[in-house]
């Protein structure tokens, strides 16, 4: 009886946790942006070119490790159109963000047609076998590596902010571009920092989703988790430790939901399949009003969100 537990709860851990980690990226990336002062709503785009080209490349060389690379470089590539926009020709924030991300939508709607239905080689997990029946062999006999690694990337992110000099050059952007130059800094090169570093992790992000997630290619496969990242960063009051718990609930939604459906309730699967994004939504609604007073807000990004 006691074992059964175990193996129920590690179940929903594990679930919950994979279902997270594209997210914890993706929101991660987003939150370092955005403490530069720029909101980037291009990070869906991303994180479906990320899914898009790391799906390929994994399944053409049968090596995920290199579609998780490939995803990371395609979404960092992508997030230089939107600094370029943003940054040298001074655009609107928000229309580059939707421009990037519409172009990301077309160019995978393209390129991935090919690989609808294929098959790719899954990721290791963390242990082998022998890692005993308790609640953490249980656990790391199904979790593989981008887990983990989505964690560290979190607390490291956050001890840098906050304690280097570099991650205080980066809040001192995100409060106001002049003050940073006034004292030496170079905001805008700050920022295009900030914009490809996100860039990268939305990618990666987008990868994992494809490559160890879902393991497969589908339209639009990130069915609006960069926007949601974008609302989960507000959430989260732009602080990356807290990165974690609300990917978290975003993640433990997503399962019950799936859980809820394999149950056989009788109720619109379509109905039942917003859940997650409606407690993003709840929560962001509720929180938005404090958000908007909180000190760790970037003050460039107030004009934003009044």
């Amino acid at each position: 009886m006691e074992t059964d537990l175990w193996i129920l709860l590690a179940g929903w851990l594990v679930a919950t946790l994979r279902s997270a980690t594209p997210l914890l990226f993706v929101t991660l990336g987003e939150t370092l942006t955005q403490r530069t002062g720029v909101i980037n709503l291009g990070v869906e785009g991303e994180m479906l070119a990320g899914a898009c080209f790391g799906f390929a490349v994994a399944v053409t060389t049968g090596s995920p490790w290199l579609g998780l690379a490939a995803g990371a470089l395609a979404g960092g590539t992508l997030s230089l159109l939107h600094a370029g926009l943003v940054l040298g020709a001074r655009a609107n924030q928000i229309g580059s963000g939707i421009a990037v991300w519409m172009i990301a939508l077309g160019t995978t709607s393209y390129v991935g047609r090919g690989f609808v239905g294929q098959k790719v080689t899954p990721l290791p997990q963390l242990v082998g076998p022998g890692a005993g029946d308790g609640l953490l062999g249980v656990l790391f006999r199904q979790l593989t590596a981008p887990a983990p690694l989505a964690f560290l990337a979190v607390v490291l992110a956050a001890w840098w902010l906050a304690n280097t000099r570099a991650g205080l050059a980066w809040r001192v952007a995100g409060e106001s571009a002049r003050v940073a130059a006034e004292n030496g800094l170079r905001p805008t090169w700050i920022r295009l920092q900030a914009i490809v570093l996100g860039g990268l992790l939305s990618g990666l992000g987008g990868a994992v989703l494809s490559v160890d997630y879902t393991q497969t290619w589908a339209q639009e496969i990130t069915k609006g988790r960069g926007l949601i990242a974008v609302g989960l960063v507000i959430v989260a009051r732009w602080r990356p430790i807290l990165v974690l718990p609300v990917c978290l609930m975003f993640g433990l939604a997503e399962v019950a939901v799936l859980r809820v459906q394999a149950a056989g309730v009788e109720a619109s699967s379509y109905l039942i399949a917003t859940a997650p994004y409606a407690a993003v939504l709840i929560v962001l609604v509720v929180g938005h009003r404090s958000a908007r007073r909180s000190r760790t807000m970037p003050a460039d990004l107030r004009s934003i969100f009044s």
